[in-house]
């Protein structure tokens, strides 16, 4: 059956549809919730009679439309809602005529031409990361809102998973980018390149990630520790600090909650700008987490199960094979100690 017009009553929207013989009923704000209401209620009701749902009984849904909800329900309560938003606002620019068909009439064969099309434009990992947002929208629909029968993601050919990332910071590089954003060690930060500079000092002494130092509250810094309540894996853990990350802390010459007087967006910004500038060859900011764990191997001789735990890595391999990056003179030195 076909899924009937909802009628405007008032400020809502009202839809009433027929099953077995008994008229149910429902009012929502919008025409397309009653559309999607009435959608569930029918695919449930064939569900439970073993039946597939016909073509003509799914609403108009585009893959718009899709993100719009998926948005509202899933993206702006994620850890990475930042970069969902991201995507969403450059989401008609990257998908082209495919963020407006219907999800029903995606195919295979539009999913493989765009990803052809997007891994000429970007990196094979940032190609994978979409994919898994998209799938993840899809998955959506199919458990959640019960659009779907299949994930059409999941019928195509991911590019293969670039190797690790293996990236340390020399001091060279550290004093240029601290020069670029006008600071000096056991500088009080007064301008907001400043903190830039001081977050960049206070990853690499903590392993920090930039939104964990982002976030970080002064009630959340004890005597020897900062108290992350909230990570990206979603576990809270306690960071130690180190005599020179309490000198940091120091030198911050407000009495706000926040540390860091900034936005996420800023903060980026100004340290993607004067990185520009720097001439270094290819460095990020989450490179300091590299830097930071190798450190703390060669310095501290800290053994692997209690790196984890100051890191947060739940997979051990993850910490040893990606992030703890020893160079050859490193790794000599090390072996010749042990003798």
């Amino acid at each position: 059956m076909k899924i009937p017009k909802p009628r405007k009553r008032g400020d809502a929207y009202r839809i009433e549809i027929m099953i077995n013989g008994k008229r149910l009923s429902a009012t929502r704000d919008t025409a397309r919730e009653c559309e999607q209401w009435a959608a569930t209620k029918l695919l449930e009701h064939k569900s439970s009679n073993g039946q597939t749902v016909e073509n003509d009984a799914k609403p108009p849904y585009s893959f718009k439309q899709l993100f719009d909800e998926y948005w509202d329900k899933v993206g702006k309560h994620s850890k990475s809602k930042n970069w969902i938003l991201s995507q969403y606002n450059t989401f008609d620019r990257k998908l082209g005529v495919i963020a407006h068909k219907s999800i029903y009439e995606i195919t295979p064969q539009d999913l493989t031409l765009w990803r052809n099309k997007r891994i000429k434009e970007v990196s094979d990992n940032t190609v994978l990361k979409e994919i898994s947002l998209y799938s993840a929208m899809f998955t959506y629909a199919q458990k959640e809102m019960f659009l779907l029968d299949s994930n059409v993601w999941m019928q195509i050919t991911k590019p293969s998973k670039p190797e690790s990332r293996y990236r340390r910071i020399s001091q060279d590089e550290i004093n240029t980018m601290l020069e670029l954003l006008e600071y000096e060690i056991g500088q009080v930060p007064s301008k907001p390149q400043h903190y830039v500079a001081w977050g960049f000092l206070f990853a690499i002494e903590t392993a920090m990630r930039r939104g964990e130092i982002l976030s970080m509250q002064r009630s959340e810094i004890y005597d020897g520790y900062v108290h992350l309540p909230k990570t990206k894996n979603g576990t809270k853990r306690n960071v130690p600090l180190s005599l020179f990350a309490k000198e940091l802390l120091n030198l911050i010459p407000h009495e706000d909650e926040k540390i860091i007087p900034q936005t996420s967006d800023a903060f980026r910004q100004l340290w993607e700008r004067r990185k520009l500038k720097s001439n270094i060859d290819d460095l990020h900011f989450h490179d300091t987490r590299h830097e930071a764990i190798s450190r703390m191997v060669k310095d501290r001789k800290l053994p692997v199960e209690i790196l984890a735990k100051i890191t947060g890595h739940k997979k051990i391999e993850v910490l040893v094979n990606v992030y703890y990056n020893p160079d050859a003179d490193e790794l000599v030195e090390m072996f010749n100690s042990q003798g």
